[in-house]
């Protein structure tokens, strides 16, 4: 550790004072919220593996995504830039949340530079376990965006369909099909049983294994689905937390994380490994009983309310981040890019904006300076909001469609006057503001006559207009959708004879309605 301290006082590269480049680990939970975890303050106790993960790491307060659904969020983390920098949104309606459906014609761009080919240089190995959603067209699959390995599917588990208007979701091993969600990685609809997230941990163990006895650094980037909905979990899980099959999943995915880092202590490569929970967006409260809990916050999943954008997020490295810790700095996804790039000794990319900042300070010395940085919450095109310290301010305002302010979906159970709003409604003139420390659940709203709004306002509005006059919008990747792009013929069909018709091309712009 104090070899650690000294190559940061003297601000010699982190990675050049390590004995060894750290392995990578990023476990992103699907639809799992910031009040999920029993250590942010969950009654349920079913995370005693994630609880002690934080007790043995750091536990970030204040970790935010990059935007309120999962495509968005996690093309994000793999750049390192904002959705709107990276192309992930939507030009066909003002401030829809976009994603990769089967049908979407997009993907993540080919110029923009991926986490993991950028850890090549540093001859890591790399594997991701789980669910892509960066595009699931060939170009766009993760072994062709870097990844050394695959297994997983590039789309979420929706299902079950008939494989006549819908094909079901293709499973991968690296370039190749090897079966389908629900036909051959069967989901029990009825009951949600399934033994797919053992599937994914065994794939994770044998990984890790792998690449310790072979020497290798590496990435593993751990993205289960359990969580989202429809959720399942397998039988030694099924009907055991109170929280329904929701929870189930939620105590599943807390067996898995611990069965990772009991492998890493046993290989005795703990102390070199640095391990990363978080998950993709706020908890789905449009599910009612069948989605997650976001705790003290407002809202959830598709707003750029603190519910949808504020996750849990707890940092592991034994022996480098001091135990039981917890750290206030504003954190953000698209850091774990530049942080897992800082400690494997690689520069980011220097001929565009990188919006991650590096961590690695807070994470390695405890006497470090918060770094003062904004976090933008960006709703498709339309930056909704931004916080800066403990204030946050609101520029756009919106929920969803309806007008009966009883039947929120997204804000299920939570009406506020004139925060919680059915109509998108342009506050850019005099932006809402909360203090989301003394108020995390933006209730109170700070007059704009007083002192306090005058203060803030003074110091955000600066920095919101020169992020807007710098900004560069990356070419829109959601645009379009087409019934002919869908699953119908996956790499790989061809040895498993489970190709399907393809239907004929019929490209439309996209209708997003949330």
């Amino acid at each position: 550790m104090l070899a650690r301290l000294l190559c940061l006082a003297s601000f010699i590269a982190v990675a050049d004072c390590m004995t060894g480049r750290p392995n990578i680990i990023i476990m992103l939970m699907d639809d799992m919220g910031w009040g999920d975890v029993g250590v942010n303050g969950n009654w349920a106790r079913e995370t005693p593996n994630i609880d002690k993960m934080a007790a043995e790491g750091m536990l970030f307060m204040d970790f935010y995504t990059a935007n309120p659904l999962c495509s968005p969020s996690r093309a994000a983390l793999m750049t390192g830039r904002l959705p709107i920098r990276n192309g992930f949104y939507s030009t066909n309606a003002h401030a829809r949340n976009a994603y990769t459906p089967q049908t979407i014609v997009g993907g993540i761009h080919e110029y923009e530079e991926l986490l993991p080919k950028l850890l090549k240089q540093a001859d890591y190995k790399s594997k991701i376990i789980g669910k892509w959603h960066l595009g699931h067209r060939q170009q766009f699959l993760p072994c062709n965006r870097g990844f050394d390995e695959f297994f997983g599917s590039g789309n979420c588990h929706f299902g079950p369909y008939n494989d006549i208007k819908t094909p079901n979701m293709p499973v991968y091993k690296n370039d190749k099909m090897v079966g389908r969600y629900w036909t051959n990685f069967t989901i029990n609809k009825a009951s949600g049983e399934s033994n797919i997230s053992q599937i994914f941990l065994q794939e994770g163990l044998s990984f890790i294994e792998k690449q310790h006895q072979e020497a290798n650094p590496f990435f593993l980037y751990w993205t289960p689905d359990a969580t989202h909905g429809p959720n399942y979990a397998s039988p030694m899980f099924h009907g055991k937390s109170i929280r329904g099959i929701y929870g189930d999943a939620v105590m599943e995915m807390d067996y898995c994380v611990g069965k990772i880092l009991e492998k890493l202590k046993e290989l005795g490569i703990d102390k070199n490994t640095f391990v990363f929970f978080t998950s993709d967006n706020g908890a789905a409260t449009y599910r009612g009983a069948s989605g997650g809990d976001n705790g003290p916050f407002l809202c959830g999943k598709e707003t750029t309310y603190e519910g949808g954008m504020r996750e849990p997020g707890v940092a592991w490295w034994p022996g480098s981040i001091p135990a039981g810790t917890i750290t206030h700095q504003l954190g953000n996804i698209m850091d774990l890019f530049t942080t897992s790039l800082t400690l494997a000794g690689v520069k980011p990319p220097q001929d565009r904006i990188i919006d991650g900042i590096d961590l690695s300070p807070i994470l390695l010395d405890q006497t470090a300076p918060l770094i003062d940085r904004p976090i933008w919450y960006y709703r498709g095109n339309e930056m909704m909001a931004v916080r800066v310290g403990a204030y946050k301010a609101h520029y756009w305002m919106w929920t969803q469609f309806g007008k009966d302010p009883l039947k929120f979906t997204f804000c299920r159970g939570q009406y506020i006057q004139n925060v919680t709003v059915h109509d998108q409604i342009n506050n850019t003139d005099q932006p809402i503001l909360f203090n989301v420390n003394r108020d995390p659940g933006e209730k109170y709203i700070i007059g704009p006559k007083s002192k306090e709004y005058k203060t803030a306002m003074a110091i955000i509005d600066p920095i919101v207009k020169a992020h807007k006059e710098a900004l560069e919008p990356g070419v829109p990747s959601l645009n379009y959708c087409d019934v002919s792009v869908q699953n119908w013929a996956p790499p790989g069909c061809e040895e498993l004879n489970y190709c399907l018709p393809v239907p004929q091309s019929n490209p439309k712009l996209c209708v997003w309605d949330h």
